[in-house]
């Protein structure tokens, strides 16, 4: 499957994607307007950087204790739950009066659920499209994140300079309901993937399962470490230019755009294969100017053209799939999910505890050459791994049984 044509007309893609673009519209726009709202309460870039991405950190727990689910309960229900949830804790954090500490706590609870979501729709996403639509696939899906961001990020400022951040903290909650009723309307009732119920222990025994293989392990911590060590840089735009943050992120939401299409669509398969390195690298690169404490104009050409750097995600979570069986799908996709969306709040607080100590530029200069140093490192442990790391081939996980129980 190689046209945008063919793809859309798959049942479900649309619906899939409708319901999805109203939920990251949400998101964005209401994790901008939280963390306006906390920066101007305290003027903390630490807090700041937290309750936009601290969220992240709470899906650790749900990596650990809730990821079995994934796989093992019908996904038309978890994907119409999962935003009347959010909806609730983004209307509980826009309540007058609440204290940061109560609105930090509302929000890393919404992380935790959110633990399921990226499983849950990987894994769907996976069932809808054919084996070969798949790479393809993700692209749009990651090109309309990317698209909403921009969007979302505008808008958001632009709703800041007329609403105060609660009023768009509930615009937020509204959204959420919207991307429930998508889902709930458009998409099929299916079955769940794998048999048994969900629990602490088969969540355990199947992630053990997923992190036996090394060119797996390396997989995930290309999707992983580098990515959430350059997105808790990301996470200090409010504190570095607090008037221009909107812009910041909706120039990096175009730069990732732009990855995704050309590394999705415009790349033959047998070169992507090679491009992971160099992506990495350049997501990390240009944020070495910031150490310069650039205007916005030149921060926001850094900002896109590192964020190109994004569509990295795209060749790992391939080489991802080649290694996983399909009953494993979701689980795999909501492990690498979870992993990259709690390096994100590791990261943000790491940031955020440099820029403490030292200033928002330096912080994100060091965020940046260590995730340069760690891609290095992956590197050089790729090629002394040998060619199955390099291919994604691990013909012993493939034909691993699920576990069930």
């Amino acid at each position: 499957m190689r046209s945008y044509r063919s793809l859309f007309r798959t049942p479900e893609f649309t619906p899939f994607l409708l319901s999805f673009t109203v939920s990251a519209a949400a998101q964005t726009i209401g994790g901008l307007a939280l963390g306006t709202l906390v920066y101007r309460a305290t003027g903390s870039p630490l807090l700041t950087a937290l309750s936009m991405f601290g969220p992240q950190l709470a899906q650790l727990l749900g990596a650990a204790f809730l990821l079995s689910a994934a796989d093992r309960l019908p996904p038309r229900a978890i994907l119409s739950g999962l935003p009347l949830a959010f909806a609730a804790c983004t209307a509980a954090a826009s309540l007058p009066g609440l204290p940061v500490r109560a609105v930090l706590a509302v929000v890393l609870f919404q992380g935790l659920v959110a633990s399921l979501g990226g499983g849950v729709r990987g894994g769907l996403l996976n069932e809808i499209l054919p084996k070969d639509g798949y790479v393809l696939g993700r692209s749009v899906y990651n090109m309309l994140w990317g698209l909403t961001q921009v969007t979302g990020f505008a808008t958001g400022g632009a709703l800041l300079s007329l609403l105060t951040p609660r009023a768009c903290l509930l615009l937020a909650a509204g959204l959420y309901l919207l991307s429930a009723l998508a889902a709930r309307v458009g998409l099929s009732a299916r079955p769940a993937r794998a048999s048994g119920r969900p629990s602490v222990s088969a969540t355990w025994r199947t992630n053990a399962l997923l992190w036996s293989s090394r060119p797996r392990r390396l997989a995930y911590l290309g999707l992983w470490v580098p990515n959430g060590l350059v997105v808790g840089g990301d996470s200090l735009y409010v504190s570095y230019a607090p008037r221009a943050a909107g812009t910041l992120y909706a120039c990096g939401a175009l730069g990732m755009f732009a990855g995704d299409l050309t590394v999705g669509r415009l790349v033959p398969p047998a070169v992507r294969r090679r491009l992971a390195t160099p992506l990495r690298l350049l997501l990390a690169v240009p944020y070495l100017f910031f150490v310069l404490r650039p205007g916005v104009a030149l921060s926001a050409v850094a900002v896109t053209l590192a964020s190109v750097g994004f569509a990295a995600s795209l060749v790992l979570q391939e080489r991802l799939m080649s290694l996983t069986p399909d009953d494993l799908a979701g689980q795999a996709l909501g492990l690498h999910g979870t992993g990259m969306v709690a390096m994100q709040g590791v990261g943000a607080a790491l940031a955020g505890t440099l820029a403490e100590l030292t200033s928002p530029a330096a912080a994100m200069t060091l965020m940046a050459a260590c995730s340069v140093t760690v891609t290095l490192a992956l590197a050089a442990a790729g090629g002394r791994g040998g060619a199955a790391a390099g291919a994604g081939a691990d013909p012993a996980v493939r034909s691993a049984p699920a576990a069930t129980e």
